[in-house]
């Protein structure tokens, strides 16, 4: 697979990785149900609802130890996860996937977050050493390329960049060799940009942002990430599913209300993809990846099919005269309106 380069932090990673928030869940309308999994996982389900390893009856471990399997022999080295995820359940499973296939461990760059996990938000420097602490046992990983800060959103910015809070600790992390690396990994567009906008971080993970639908990056996030040299990876690159198949009757969008129009314009994109044989979610994948700034998308994968097809994705050849056609088609519904 191609490879991109993560700004500043010179790391080579393929064009398209794996994002975890969903790893083993093997209906995808349980998983939209569930985008309140952040809140369900938050709330702790109850003791009916986990097997009696106390992992989530949802998030099946051996299936999802099969889809990072499957991620990494299709060529999507890079995973990203966070403690959040699953309750810790995405990093566990990680991390026995890496154990029991060293020879693919190797090959892997595994980055995770602090700053939330399901018992809430803490960017406090006791917390965020806590956190990392417990994310190296889970995954089985002593030194981390990158360590990203998480969800920091309606969060004083002096609670999360003081040396008493989770940047200094970080960099502590740093000065210790824990970490290579640090970022941001904000949900809300508005808050990543101006952590970007400062200067201090390497990388940032960028959800809701950009997409063939979404140019919300356009504005703040692409320019401060051009003039830091920011590596960028970009999250929901597929909008949930709608950019890797199209319209399709009876599925849930994780939260997401499309509108018709917007649907019907994700229709005409998949039309001209089809004409020129390039499959929707190649395109929406490596559009993103584009712009120099953009090292890969981080698309999430279910189960071990959602997942080579995600890295089937990357491999496309895409000759330039599609581009120019897509370009027209490339415009921004927003959130509040129009979905």
């Amino acid at each position: 697979m191609k490879t991109g380069r993560l700004g500043r932090t010179g790391l080579e990673v393929p064009i398209v990785g794996l994002g975890t928030g969903f790893i083993g869940i093997a209906d995808a309308n349980r998983a939209a149900t569930e985008y309140d999994f952040m809140e369900s996982w938050t709330a702790g389900w109850p003791a009916s609802s986990r097997g009696a390893s106390g992992r989530s009856s949802h998030m099946e471990f051996e299936l999802g130890i099969a889809t990072v399997h499957a991620a990494i022999e299709a060529g999507s080295t890079l995973i990203d996860t966070a403690p959040l995820y699953g309750s810790g359940n995405s990093e566990s499973i990680i991390g026995e996937a890496l154990r029991q296939r060293p020879d693919l461990a190797e090959r892997c760059t595994v980055t995770t977050k602090v700053g939330q996990t399901a018992a809430g938000l803490d960017h406090s420097y006791d917390a965020v050493m806590r956190q990392v602490e417990e994310s190296r046992r889970r995954l089985g990983i002593d030194v981390f390329d990158v360590l990203y800060i998480h969800d920091a959103m309606d969060v004083p910015i002096d609670e999360v960049m003081g040396r008493d809070r989770a940047l200094g600790a970080l960099r502590i992390l740093q000065d210790t060799g824990v970490t290579r690396f640090v970022g941001t990994a904000t949900n809300d567009p508005h808050t990543n940009a101006r952590y970007i906008e400062t200067g201090e971080f390497d990388a940032a993970v960028v959800p809701e942002a950009l997409s063939l639908i979404n140019q919300l990056a356009e504005d703040r996030i692409l320019p401060a990430a051009v003039r830091h040299d920011v590596g960028l990876l970009i999250a929901t690159p597929v909008e949930r599913g709608l950019l890797a198949t199209g319209p399709v009757d009876g599925i849930n969008y994780l939260a997401r209300n499309f509108s018709p129009a917007c649907l019907d314009h994700v229709a005409r994109i998949r039309d001209l993809c089809a004409s020129h044989d390039v499959p929707l979610v190649a395109a929406a994948l490596q559009w993103c990846t584009r712009h120099p700034q953009v090292a890969a998308t981080i698309p999430g994968a279910r189960v071990p099919a959602e997942a080579r097809a995600n890295a089937n994705a990357g491999d496309v050849d895409i000759h330039e005269a599609f581009w120019t056609e897509l370009a027209p088609l490339i415009r921004h519904f927003d959130a509040d309106v129009d979905r």
